[in-house]
């Protein structure tokens, strides 16, 4: 009997991602992602961008609504409140690569025209992109990860990750078979929420420049 099931039912990235090439081979593979039924209502795969062989790495959740319009990650307000911090902590936002743990924007809709609206991503769809992560990092091979809120530790780290309580740390782990030194921080999106943002995005440039300092 043939199978019938369609390739996001695996819940997995794998079958999709080239054996060999660099971050174009990449890019374009993703285009083509089914690995999980987020794709069938985003609008396109949101892969990472920056430098090829950037310093650092900036993990975020997903792309929002105007990233998944547009095809780039942090591209909307999160985005630039990040530039703006990452600037101020000493981090150059143009050598940076950025990038998210889901690639596909995930989201509810009341009314066909109303506002799509942010729903986190589930252990299971993060799990499934995981091998896109991983082979960013394979490619980039940065001397630090920054990750960005809970889901993006929780993508790299496990379901056990607590941002508030690692925050603005150096943390040694192995990601994906590789040694890795990692910075978690907040996700910009939360500053942006805050009812004290002042305070809140004043921590975020705390924390990226310990970031900053561990890059030397």
């Amino acid at each position: 009997m043939v199978s019938t099931k369609a390739p996001e039912d695996a819940y997995t990235a794998e079958p999709f991602v080239p054996d060999r090439g660099g971050l174009p081979a990449l890019r374009r593979a993703a285009a083509e992602c089914r690995g999980c039924p987020l794709h069938r209502d985003a609008t396109q795969t949101v892969f990472g961008s920056g430098a090829a062989h950037a310093r650092v790495m900036l993990v975020g959740e997903q792309p929002g609504d105007q990233e998944d319009r547009q095809g780039k990650p942090f591209v909307g307000p999160a985005g630039k409140l990040l530039d703006r911090a990452l600037a101020e902590a000493g981090i150059d936002p143009g050598d940076a690569y950025v990038t998210n743990a889901v690639k596909h924007f995930k989201f509810t809709q009341a009314e066909p025209r109303k506002r799509r609206i942010h729903k986190a991503p589930s252990l299971r769809e993060m799990t499934a992109c995981g091998p896109w992560l991983a082979a960013e990092l394979a490619v980039v091979e940065p001397e630090l990860i920054v990750v960005l809120g809970a889901t993006a530790g929780k993508a790299l780290l496990g379901s056990s990750f607590r941002v508030t309580q690692v925050r603005g740390t150096v943390l040694e782990e192995e990601i994906h078979g590789r040694a890795e030194r990692l910075v978690p921080t907040v996700h910009p999106s939360s500053v942006l929420r805050s009812d004290d943002r002042e305070a809140a995005y004043q921590g975020l440039v705390s924390d990226l420049k310990v970031a900053a300092r561990a890059l030397g």
